[in-house]
Protein backbone atom coordinates (compact mmCIF):
# COMPACT_ATOMS: atom_id res chain seq x y z
CA UNK A 1 0.00 0.00 0.00
CA UNK A 2 1.10 3.54 -0.74
CA UNK A 3 0.31 5.99 2.05
CA UNK A 4 -0.10 9.71 1.46
CA UNK A 5 -2.26 10.45 4.51
CA UNK A 6 -2.59 8.25 7.60
CA UNK A 7 -4.67 8.25 10.75
CA UNK A 8 -2.46 6.91 13.54
CA UNK A 9 -4.35 5.60 16.58
CA UNK A 10 -2.16 5.42 19.66
CA UNK A 11 -3.01 3.63 22.89
CA UNK A 12 -3.14 5.72 26.04
CA UNK A 13 -2.16 2.63 28.05
CA UNK A 14 1.05 2.30 26.03
CA UNK A 15 2.08 5.81 27.10
CA UNK A 16 2.40 4.52 30.67
CA UNK A 17 5.48 2.54 29.67
CA UNK A 18 6.59 0.57 32.72
CA UNK A 19 5.06 3.00 35.20
CA UNK A 20 1.53 1.62 35.48
CA UNK A 21 0.01 5.11 35.37
CA UNK A 22 0.47 8.49 33.70
CA UNK A 23 2.98 9.36 30.99
CA UNK A 24 6.38 7.71 30.64
CA UNK A 25 8.71 10.38 29.22
CA UNK A 26 10.85 7.83 27.35
CA UNK A 27 7.84 6.23 25.64
CA UNK A 28 6.56 9.69 24.73
CA UNK A 29 9.94 10.57 23.22
CA UNK A 30 10.02 7.29 21.27
CA UNK A 31 6.58 8.01 19.81
CA UNK A 32 7.50 11.59 18.91
CA UNK A 33 10.71 10.51 17.14
CA UNK A 34 8.87 7.86 15.12
CA UNK A 35 6.15 10.35 14.14
CA UNK A 36 8.87 12.80 13.07
CA UNK A 37 10.32 10.07 10.81
CA UNK A 38 6.90 9.52 9.23
CA UNK A 39 6.43 13.23 8.63
CA UNK A 40 9.90 13.50 7.07
CA UNK A 41 8.88 10.76 4.60
CA UNK A 42 6.37 13.27 3.22
CA UNK A 43 3.38 11.46 4.72
CA UNK A 44 0.53 13.51 6.18
CA UNK A 45 -0.01 12.32 9.76
CA UNK A 46 -3.17 12.74 11.82
CA UNK A 47 -3.17 11.21 15.31
CA UNK A 48 -5.81 10.12 17.78
CA UNK A 49 -4.54 9.06 21.20
CA UNK A 50 -6.48 7.27 23.91
CA UNK A 51 -6.67 8.28 27.57
CA UNK A 52 -6.53 4.94 29.39
CA UNK A 53 -3.24 5.79 31.11
CA UNK A 54 -5.12 8.50 33.04
CA UNK A 55 -8.82 7.63 33.08
CA UNK A 56 -11.19 5.29 31.27
CA UNK A 57 -14.87 6.19 31.19
CA UNK A 58 -16.02 2.56 31.13
CA UNK A 59 -13.94 1.53 34.13
CA UNK A 60 -15.13 4.66 35.94
CA UNK A 61 -18.74 3.67 35.27
CA UNK A 62 -18.08 0.23 36.77
CA UNK A 63 -16.92 1.96 39.96
CA UNK A 64 -20.06 4.04 40.29
CA UNK A 65 -19.27 7.10 38.15
CA UNK A 66 -22.08 8.43 36.01
CA UNK A 67 -21.28 7.07 32.52
CA UNK A 68 -21.62 10.44 30.77
CA UNK A 69 -19.40 12.19 33.33
CA UNK A 70 -16.93 9.27 33.21
CA UNK A 71 -16.67 9.48 29.42
CA UNK A 72 -16.18 13.24 29.63
CA UNK A 73 -13.32 12.66 32.08
CA UNK A 74 -11.88 10.18 29.59
CA UNK A 75 -12.09 12.80 26.84
CA UNK A 76 -10.11 15.23 29.00
CA UNK A 77 -7.50 12.51 29.59
CA UNK A 78 -6.99 12.30 25.81
CA UNK A 79 -6.45 16.07 25.72
CA UNK A 80 -3.71 15.80 28.37
CA UNK A 81 -1.99 13.07 26.33
CA UNK A 82 -2.37 15.12 23.13
CA UNK A 83 -0.74 18.16 24.74
CA UNK A 84 2.14 15.97 25.97
CA UNK A 85 2.67 14.55 22.48
CA UNK A 86 2.41 18.02 20.93
CA UNK A 87 5.07 19.30 23.33
CA UNK A 88 7.39 16.38 22.53
CA UNK A 89 6.95 16.93 18.78
CA UNK A 90 7.57 20.67 19.10
CA UNK A 91 10.80 19.95 21.00
CA UNK A 92 11.92 17.89 17.96
CA UNK A 93 11.08 20.73 15.58
CA UNK A 94 7.95 19.06 14.19
CA UNK A 95 5.17 21.52 13.40
CA UNK A 96 1.90 20.30 14.83
CA UNK A 97 -1.59 21.37 15.82
CA UNK A 98 -3.88 20.09 18.58
CA UNK A 99 -7.57 20.15 17.65
CA UNK A 100 -10.25 19.34 20.22
CA UNK A 101 -13.73 17.89 19.68
CA UNK A 102 -14.98 20.07 22.55
CA UNK A 103 -14.40 23.82 22.64
CA UNK A 104 -11.53 24.58 25.01
CA UNK A 105 -9.51 27.42 23.54
CA UNK A 106 -6.71 28.30 24.20
CA UNK A 107 -5.76 24.68 25.03
CA UNK A 108 -6.54 23.58 21.47
CA UNK A 109 -8.46 24.80 18.47
CA UNK A 110 -11.98 23.49 17.90
CA UNK A 111 -11.96 20.62 15.40
CA UNK A 112 -13.34 20.79 11.88
CA UNK A 113 -12.37 18.47 9.06
CA UNK A 114 -11.57 21.44 6.80
CA UNK A 115 -9.17 22.89 9.36
CA UNK A 116 -7.52 19.52 9.97
CA UNK A 117 -7.05 18.85 6.24
CA UNK A 118 -5.62 22.35 5.72
CA UNK A 119 -3.06 21.75 8.50
CA UNK A 120 -2.14 18.34 7.04
CA UNK A 121 -1.62 19.86 3.59
CA UNK A 122 0.61 22.50 5.19
CA UNK A 123 2.82 19.68 6.46
CA UNK A 124 1.75 19.83 10.10
CA UNK A 125 1.10 16.77 12.24
CA UNK A 126 -2.48 17.05 13.47
CA UNK A 127 -3.39 15.67 16.91
CA UNK A 128 -7.12 15.11 17.29
CA UNK A 129 -8.23 15.05 20.92
CA UNK A 130 -11.37 14.64 23.07
CA UNK A 131 -12.66 11.69 21.06
CA UNK A 132 -15.84 12.48 19.16
CA UNK A 133 -16.90 14.97 21.83
CA UNK A 134 -19.76 12.63 22.77
CA UNK A 135 -20.16 10.04 25.54
CA UNK A 136 -20.63 6.33 24.72
CA UNK A 137 -18.04 6.45 21.92
CA UNK A 138 -14.53 5.07 22.33
CA UNK A 139 -11.38 6.64 20.94
CA UNK A 140 -11.34 3.73 18.45
CA UNK A 141 -14.66 5.02 17.11
CA UNK A 142 -13.25 8.55 17.20
CA UNK A 143 -10.30 7.32 15.13
CA UNK A 144 -12.60 5.67 12.58
CA UNK A 145 -14.67 8.83 12.28
CA UNK A 146 -11.65 11.12 11.90
CA UNK A 147 -9.94 8.76 9.45
CA UNK A 148 -13.06 8.75 7.26
CA UNK A 149 -13.60 12.52 7.54
CA UNK A 150 -9.99 13.28 6.66
CA UNK A 151 -9.97 10.81 3.74
CA UNK A 152 -7.01 8.90 5.18
CA UNK A 153 -5.59 6.02 3.15
CA UNK A 154 -5.43 3.79 6.23
CA UNK A 155 -5.93 3.72 9.97
CA UNK A 156 -2.74 2.53 11.64
CA UNK A 157 -3.64 1.09 15.03
CA UNK A 158 -0.52 1.10 17.19
CA UNK A 159 -0.89 -1.38 20.05
CA UNK A 160 1.22 -3.53 22.37
CA UNK A 161 0.93 -6.60 20.13
CA UNK A 162 2.26 -7.11 16.60
CA UNK A 163 -1.06 -7.78 14.89
CA UNK A 164 -4.33 -9.68 15.16
CA UNK A 165 -4.26 -13.23 16.51
CA UNK A 166 -6.73 -16.12 16.74
CA UNK A 167 -6.78 -15.43 20.50
CA UNK A 168 -5.10 -13.06 22.96
CA UNK A 169 -1.37 -13.91 22.53
CA UNK A 170 -0.65 -12.56 26.03
CA UNK A 171 -2.98 -15.23 27.48
CA UNK A 172 -2.88 -18.05 24.91
CA UNK A 173 0.59 -19.23 23.76
CA UNK A 174 -1.00 -21.26 20.92
CA UNK A 175 -2.56 -18.17 19.32
CA UNK A 176 -1.53 -17.66 15.69
CA UNK A 177 -1.24 -14.37 13.84
CA UNK A 178 -3.10 -13.24 10.72
CA UNK A 179 -1.12 -11.34 8.08
CA UNK A 180 -4.37 -10.21 6.49
CA UNK A 181 -8.01 -10.60 7.51
CA UNK A 182 -11.37 -9.31 6.30
CA UNK A 183 -13.82 -7.26 8.34
CA UNK A 184 -16.36 -10.08 8.02
CA UNK A 185 -13.88 -12.61 9.44
CA UNK A 186 -13.34 -10.34 12.45
CA UNK A 187 -17.09 -10.39 13.10
CA UNK A 188 -17.50 -14.10 12.44
CA UNK A 189 -14.55 -15.15 14.60
CA UNK A 190 -15.51 -12.72 17.38
CA UNK A 191 -12.05 -11.11 17.41
CA UNK A 192 -11.60 -8.01 19.54
CA UNK A 193 -9.67 -5.63 17.30
CA UNK A 194 -11.71 -2.52 18.06
CA UNK A 195 -15.24 -2.04 19.30
CA UNK A 196 -17.96 -3.00 16.82
CA UNK A 197 -19.03 0.60 16.11
CA UNK A 198 -15.49 1.51 15.02
CA UNK A 199 -15.02 -1.66 12.95
CA UNK A 200 -18.37 -1.24 11.20
CA UNK A 201 -17.63 2.40 10.33
CA UNK A 202 -14.31 1.41 8.76
CA UNK A 203 -15.94 -1.43 6.81
CA UNK A 204 -18.83 0.68 5.50
CA UNK A 205 -16.50 3.50 4.44
CA UNK A 206 -13.76 1.23 3.06
CA UNK A 207 -11.07 2.47 5.43
CA UNK A 208 -8.49 -0.32 5.86
CA UNK A 209 -6.99 -0.89 9.32
CA UNK A 210 -3.41 -1.96 9.94
CA UNK A 211 -2.64 -3.30 13.42
CA UNK A 212 1.00 -3.30 14.55
CA UNK A 213 3.19 -2.97 17.63
CA UNK A 214 4.00 0.72 18.07
CA UNK A 215 6.03 0.05 21.21
CA UNK A 216 8.92 -1.43 19.20
CA UNK A 217 11.04 1.53 18.13
CA UNK A 218 11.21 1.95 14.35
CA UNK A 219 8.08 -0.07 13.59
CA UNK A 220 6.06 2.90 12.31
CA UNK A 221 8.67 3.58 9.61
CA UNK A 222 8.73 -0.12 8.71
CA UNK A 223 4.95 -0.14 8.20
CA UNK A 224 5.09 3.03 6.09
CA UNK A 225 7.95 1.54 4.05
CA UNK A 226 5.81 -1.48 3.18
CA UNK A 227 7.25 -4.09 5.54
CA UNK A 228 4.62 -6.64 6.57
CA UNK A 229 5.07 -6.65 10.33
CA UNK A 230 1.42 -6.45 11.43
CA UNK A 231 -2.07 -7.40 10.28
CA UNK A 232 -4.04 -5.68 7.51
CA UNK A 233 -7.83 -5.58 7.80
CA UNK A 234 -9.65 -4.98 4.51
CA UNK A 235 -12.91 -5.81 2.76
Amino acid sequence: MDFKRILLKLSGESLMGEQGYGIDSKRLQDYAEQIKEASEMGIQVAIVIGGGNIFRGLSGASKGFDRVKGDQMGMLATVINSLALSSALTALGVKNKVLTAIRMEPIGEYYSSDKAIQCLEEGKVVILSAGTGNPFFTTDTGSSLRGIELKADVMLKGTRVDGIYTADPEKDPTATKFDEISFDDIYNKGLKVMDLTATTMCKENRLPIYVFNMDVYGNLKKVLSGEKIGTLVTL
